[in-house]
Protein backbone atom coordinates (compact mmCIF):
# COMPACT_ATOMS: atom_id res chain seq x y z
CA UNK A 1 0.00 0.00 0.00
CA UNK A 2 1.27 3.48 -0.87
CA UNK A 3 -0.15 6.54 0.88
CA UNK A 4 1.77 9.84 0.83
CA UNK A 5 4.77 7.62 0.13
CA UNK A 6 6.76 10.17 -1.92
CA UNK A 7 8.86 12.01 0.65
CA UNK A 8 9.65 14.73 -1.89
CA UNK A 9 6.02 15.89 -1.77
CA UNK A 10 4.30 18.01 0.87
CA UNK A 11 1.55 16.06 2.64
CA UNK A 12 -1.27 17.32 4.89
CA UNK A 13 -3.95 15.23 6.61
CA UNK A 14 -6.63 17.12 8.55
CA UNK A 15 -8.62 15.41 11.35
CA UNK A 16 -11.66 14.64 9.19
CA UNK A 17 -9.73 13.59 6.07
CA UNK A 18 -9.32 9.92 7.01
CA UNK A 19 -11.42 7.37 8.88
CA UNK A 20 -10.45 4.48 11.13
CA UNK A 21 -9.35 1.24 9.46
CA UNK A 22 -9.26 -2.12 11.23
CA UNK A 23 -5.83 -3.63 11.92
CA UNK A 24 -5.07 -7.38 11.82
CA UNK A 25 -5.75 -7.50 15.60
CA UNK A 26 -9.33 -7.31 16.91
CA UNK A 27 -10.11 -4.07 18.75
CA UNK A 28 -7.21 -2.09 17.25
CA UNK A 29 -7.86 0.52 14.54
CA UNK A 30 -5.65 2.95 12.62
CA UNK A 31 -5.89 6.33 10.94
CA UNK A 32 -3.25 5.99 8.26
CA UNK A 33 -1.17 9.09 7.54
CA UNK A 34 1.62 7.75 5.37
CA UNK A 35 2.52 4.24 4.30
CA UNK A 36 4.90 2.49 1.95
CA UNK A 37 4.60 -1.30 2.05
CA UNK A 38 2.80 -3.97 4.06
CA UNK A 39 2.56 -4.56 7.82
CA UNK A 40 6.35 -4.42 8.25
CA UNK A 41 6.77 -1.44 5.91
CA UNK A 42 7.31 2.24 6.54
CA UNK A 43 4.18 3.71 8.16
CA UNK A 44 2.92 6.69 10.15
CA UNK A 45 -0.46 6.25 11.85
CA UNK A 46 -2.71 7.20 14.72
CA UNK A 47 -3.57 3.90 16.41
CA UNK A 48 -6.53 3.30 18.72
CA UNK A 49 -6.68 0.33 21.13
CA UNK A 50 -10.05 -0.66 22.59
CA UNK A 51 -9.98 -1.67 26.25
CA UNK A 52 -8.57 -5.19 26.58
CA UNK A 53 -7.08 -5.35 23.07
CA UNK A 54 -3.58 -6.54 22.21
CA UNK A 55 -1.15 -7.17 19.37
CA UNK A 56 0.72 -10.50 19.37
CA UNK A 57 4.44 -10.24 20.17
CA UNK A 58 6.34 -8.93 17.14
CA UNK A 59 9.70 -7.57 16.00
CA UNK A 60 10.55 -4.05 14.84
CA UNK A 61 13.05 -4.48 11.98
CA UNK A 62 13.12 -0.73 11.33
CA UNK A 63 12.35 0.58 14.82
CA UNK A 64 9.17 2.00 16.35
CA UNK A 65 8.43 5.50 17.67
CA UNK A 66 5.35 6.17 19.83
CA UNK A 67 3.70 9.15 21.50
CA UNK A 68 0.83 8.15 23.80
CA UNK A 69 -2.01 10.59 23.10
CA UNK A 70 -4.73 9.21 25.39
CA UNK A 71 -5.22 6.39 27.90
CA UNK A 72 -2.62 3.85 29.04
CA UNK A 73 -0.48 1.81 26.65
CA UNK A 74 1.36 -1.27 27.96
CA UNK A 75 3.85 -3.97 27.09
CA UNK A 76 5.95 -6.43 29.09
CA UNK A 77 8.30 -3.59 30.11
CA UNK A 78 5.72 -1.34 31.70
CA UNK A 79 2.70 0.94 31.48
CA UNK A 80 2.86 4.25 29.61
CA UNK A 81 0.35 6.99 30.35
CA UNK A 82 -0.77 9.84 28.08
CA UNK A 83 2.17 12.07 27.20
CA UNK A 84 4.78 9.30 27.23
CA UNK A 85 7.28 9.24 24.34
CA UNK A 86 8.80 5.85 23.45
CA UNK A 87 11.48 4.70 20.98
CA UNK A 88 11.92 0.95 20.47
CA UNK A 89 15.11 0.52 18.41
CA UNK A 90 15.79 -1.56 15.32
CA UNK A 91 15.51 -5.27 16.13
CA UNK A 92 13.50 -4.79 19.33
CA UNK A 93 10.53 -7.02 20.18
CA UNK A 94 7.46 -6.63 22.39
CA UNK A 95 3.84 -7.66 22.92
CA UNK A 96 1.79 -4.44 23.24
CA UNK A 97 -1.67 -4.22 24.79
CA UNK A 98 -4.01 -1.85 26.61
CA UNK A 99 -6.21 -2.86 29.53
CA UNK A 100 -8.05 0.48 29.65
CA UNK A 101 -7.77 1.54 26.00
CA UNK A 102 -5.48 4.15 24.46
CA UNK A 103 -4.68 6.24 21.39
CA UNK A 104 -1.12 6.47 20.02
CA UNK A 105 0.85 8.30 17.35
CA UNK A 106 3.09 5.61 15.82
CA UNK A 107 5.93 5.66 13.29
CA UNK A 108 7.39 2.37 12.01
CA UNK A 109 10.54 1.50 10.03
CA UNK A 110 11.97 5.02 10.00
CA UNK A 111 15.06 4.75 12.23
CA UNK A 112 18.66 5.25 11.26
CA UNK A 113 20.12 1.73 11.61
CA UNK A 114 22.82 3.11 13.92
CA UNK A 115 20.27 4.64 16.33
CA UNK A 116 20.09 1.87 18.93
CA UNK A 117 18.98 3.81 22.02
CA UNK A 118 15.71 2.87 23.70
CA UNK A 119 13.97 6.00 24.96
CA UNK A 120 11.07 6.44 27.39
CA UNK A 121 10.16 10.00 28.49
CA UNK A 122 7.20 11.06 30.59
CA UNK A 123 6.65 14.49 29.06
CA UNK A 124 4.29 15.44 31.89
CA UNK A 125 7.31 15.39 34.23
CA UNK A 126 10.12 16.59 31.93
CA UNK A 127 11.52 20.13 31.85
CA UNK A 128 10.78 22.67 29.12
CA UNK A 129 13.21 25.24 27.69
CA UNK A 130 12.73 28.66 26.08
CA UNK A 131 12.43 28.54 22.29
CA UNK A 132 14.17 30.63 19.65
CA UNK A 133 11.51 33.36 19.72
CA UNK A 134 9.35 34.80 22.52
CA UNK A 135 6.25 32.67 23.13
CA UNK A 136 7.88 29.34 22.23
CA UNK A 137 8.71 26.60 24.75
CA UNK A 138 10.54 23.43 23.73
CA UNK A 139 10.78 19.97 25.27
CA UNK A 140 13.54 17.98 23.47
CA UNK A 141 12.76 14.27 23.12
CA UNK A 142 15.50 12.75 20.97
CA UNK A 143 18.37 13.60 18.62
CA UNK A 144 20.51 11.36 16.43
CA UNK A 145 22.51 12.52 13.43
CA UNK A 146 20.38 15.07 11.58
CA UNK A 147 17.14 13.95 13.25
CA UNK A 148 15.67 16.05 16.08
CA UNK A 149 12.39 15.37 17.89
CA UNK A 150 10.61 17.71 20.32
CA UNK A 151 7.35 18.99 21.69
CA UNK A 152 6.91 22.72 21.03
CA UNK A 153 4.34 24.90 22.79
CA UNK A 154 3.24 28.13 21.11
CA UNK A 155 1.68 30.90 23.23
CA UNK A 156 -1.22 32.74 21.57
CA UNK A 157 0.01 35.23 18.97
CA UNK A 158 3.47 33.65 18.55
CA UNK A 159 5.15 34.04 15.15
CA UNK A 160 8.30 32.34 13.87
CA UNK A 161 10.64 33.62 11.17
CA UNK A 162 10.62 32.15 7.68
CA UNK A 163 12.98 29.18 7.53
CA UNK A 164 14.11 26.27 5.37
CA UNK A 165 13.75 22.62 6.41
CA UNK A 166 16.99 20.81 5.68
CA UNK A 167 16.01 17.15 5.81
CA UNK A 168 12.31 17.99 6.04
CA UNK A 169 9.88 18.59 8.88
CA UNK A 170 6.96 16.60 10.25
CA UNK A 171 4.32 17.95 12.64
CA UNK A 172 1.41 16.45 14.57
CA UNK A 173 -0.84 19.11 16.11
CA UNK A 174 -1.74 18.00 19.63
CA UNK A 175 -3.63 21.04 20.95
CA UNK A 176 -4.91 24.34 19.54
CA UNK A 177 -4.34 25.46 15.96
CA UNK A 178 -1.00 25.68 14.12
CA UNK A 179 -0.80 27.97 11.08
CA UNK A 180 1.41 29.04 8.21
CA UNK A 181 0.91 30.80 4.88
CA UNK A 182 -0.49 27.59 3.41
CA UNK A 183 -3.35 27.10 5.87
CA UNK A 184 -4.63 26.40 9.38
CA UNK A 185 -4.20 23.03 11.07
CA UNK A 186 -6.38 22.19 14.10
CA UNK A 187 -5.60 19.54 16.72
CA UNK A 188 -5.28 16.14 15.09
CA UNK A 189 -3.71 17.50 11.88
CA UNK A 190 -0.54 15.95 10.44
CA UNK A 191 1.88 17.77 8.12
CA UNK A 192 5.02 16.61 6.34
CA UNK A 193 7.18 19.19 4.56
CA UNK A 194 9.96 17.88 2.28
CA UNK A 195 13.69 18.55 2.24
CA UNK A 196 14.50 22.24 1.62
CA UNK A 197 10.87 23.38 1.84
CA UNK A 198 10.19 26.77 3.45
CA UNK A 199 7.37 28.34 5.43
CA UNK A 200 6.57 31.05 7.99
CA UNK A 201 4.63 29.44 10.87
CA UNK A 202 2.52 31.15 13.53
CA UNK A 203 -0.37 30.47 15.91
CA UNK A 204 -3.07 32.99 16.70
CA UNK A 205 -4.74 30.96 19.45
CA UNK A 206 -1.71 29.01 20.62
CA UNK A 207 -0.94 25.32 20.14
CA UNK A 208 1.11 22.31 21.16
CA UNK A 209 2.86 20.35 18.40
CA UNK A 210 5.04 17.25 18.07
CA UNK A 211 7.87 18.09 15.66
CA UNK A 212 10.51 16.03 13.84
CA UNK A 213 13.14 17.65 11.64
CA UNK A 214 16.03 16.33 9.56
CA UNK A 215 14.75 12.74 9.50
CA UNK A 216 13.76 12.78 5.82
CA UNK A 217 17.23 13.66 4.60
CA UNK A 218 18.62 10.17 4.00
CA UNK A 219 15.57 8.87 2.11
CA UNK A 220 14.81 12.14 0.32
CA UNK A 221 18.34 12.54 -1.00
CA UNK A 222 18.93 8.91 -2.03
CA UNK A 223 18.71 8.08 -5.75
Amino acid sequence: MNLHADLRQRAVVLPDDTGWVASPSVGIERRMLDRNGKEQGRATSVVRYAAGSAFPPHDHPGGEEILVLEGVFSDERGNYTAGTYIRNPVGSRHGPYSDLGCTLFVKLCQFDPEDSQRVVIDTEQAGWHPGLVPGLSVLPLHSFGTEHVALVRWAPGTQFKRHCHWGGEEILVLEGTFQDEHGSYPAGSWLRSPHQSEHTPFSDEGCLIFVKTGHLARESLSP
